[in-house]
């Protein structure tokens, strides 16, 4: 997530300068002129997205603040999140100028979803060629700007087209997840449903399905423990084995929690898949980032627990940011600068494990991923269209069962 409201650079940011010099540049349109083809398609990596430059912070925030899914406010969101977000920015704006001037999960995510088409199109030839885009909630590019530029490529509009939104939230939850997709249904709706043609699924409409949750991937678990490895392989030897583990997630505010989203259970069972790949060698804990504002959240939190452990006399920690697939601030400065810079005072003992970035096996992962969902022929996971126990949000409710319907346009290959 990017929810942060709130040193290091990654090891791979060779390249990431080697991809981009600025704001990358994705491989050119790839246009959809058959109608009923098994490609082109359209691989949509939806996050949360961060400002790329510091002038770009307010708009963020006041997106962020806007959204009831995310933040809910009440009644006065309209109101109070605006607000919430002029007093921030001036804070906010020097946190992202200690982290380079902005966020890197723009040039990230595009890196990312690029060389996974690169290796789809090898591994899936039917599906492809593989175009890439990517589809931020509040930061450009926004989700409705991606959708534009499916239609400029020709996808849609009458001529129909594959398309699959993939999250890069590997754990679900309905303020993250669930909050691009309605989104996502939103422009949907405005530029080739309802509100644009008066029909809910016109004909040569673009298809949709949905990867909506991946926490227990199995290339996603090795990225994750071989990084673990590299970080433990740090200390002496005899110190090792005693190291604490602190899989560290974005926290969700209790009235969430307590609504039934299924974040909490997924994200631990992530945490537990790692740490059999890990043959359970280790002392750890899952523990929440990231709080905002003076609601009951998810605990307990990452920085009272790095000093709680300290205060104890274990100084030999290790950060592992366990529900963000690349460097953003929550990253680079809330643990970086935050957590260990100030909380554990620069002990040479804590440490954060490198960001999945350019991860040459999470980014096979991410295509192997693909390949599966895109050849099962279904729209979603099973547990998509199951609202929360407490939901009673109607957008969610069309949003899944228009996703969930995609599924009578696909077919297994």
């Amino acid at each position: 997530m990017a929810m942060r409201i709130c040193r290091r650079a990654a090891p791979s940011t060779r390249v990431l300068s080697q991809w981009t010099r600025g704001l990358a540049t994705v491989a050119p349109p790839v246009t959809q002129d058959s109608t009923g083809s098994k490609g082109p398609t359209a691989m949509v990596f939806m996050n949360m997205g961060g400002p790329s430059t510091t002038g770009e912070v307010n708009d963020f925030l006041s997106r962020l603040f806007a959204d009831a899914d995310l933040i809910p406010l009440g009644r006065l969101q309209s109101f109070i999140g605006p607000l919430i977000a002029r007093r921030r920015t001036p804070k906010i704006e020097k946190q992202y100028a200690e982290i380079g001037g902005g966020s890197p999960i723009r040039k990230w995510s595009e890196f990312q979803a690029a060389e996974m088409c690169k290796i789809l199109d090898k591994i899936s030839p039917e599906t492809a060629p593989h175009k890439p885009y990517v589809a931020f909630r509040y930061a450009n590019p926004l989700t409705e700007h991606m959708y534009q530029q499916l239609l400029e490529d020709g996808f849609g509009g009458g001529k129909g087209g594959r398309a699959v939104a993939f999250t890069q939230y590997p754990q679900y939850s309905c303020s993250t997840t669930g909050s691009s997709l309605n989104e996502l249904w939103k422009w949907r709706n405005r530029l080739e449903g309802k509100r644009n043609s008066g029909e809910v699924d016109p004909q040569g409409s673009i298809q949709w399905s949905v990867i909506d949750r991946w926490p227990t991937h199995s290339g996603l678990v090795e990225a994750f423990a071989r990084n673990i490895e590299a970080t433990l392989a740090q200390y002496p030897e005899d110190r090792r084995k005693d190291v604490i583990l602190l899989f560290s997630a974005h926290s969700l505010p209790m009235t969430v929690v307590n609504r039934g989203d299924p974040y909490p259970a997924e994200v631990a069972a992530t945490v537990w898949a790692v740490m059999q790949r890990l043959g359970m060698k280790y002392k750890y804990r899952l523990v929440w980032q990231s709080q905002v504002g003076p609601q009951p959240w998810l605990g307990a939190q990452t920085s009272d627990t790095v000093k709680s452990l300290m205060k104890k006399g274990n100084t030999d920690l290790v950060l592992i940011p366990i529900a963000f697939t690349s460097d953003h601030i929550e990253t680079l400065y809330e643990l970086d600068k935050e957590v260990i810079g100030e909380d554990a005072e620069g002990h040479e003992g804590v440490k954060r494990v490198e960001s999945l970035n350019g991860n040459p096996v999470f980014i096979q992962a991410l295509a192997d991923l693909a390949k599966e969902h895109l050849h099962s022929g279904v729209a979603c996971s099973p547990q998509m269209p199951l609202r929360c126990p407490g939901c009673v949000s109607e957008r969610c409710l069309e949003q899944k069962k228009f996703f969930a319907a995609q599924a009578q346009h696909l077919q297994a290959i």
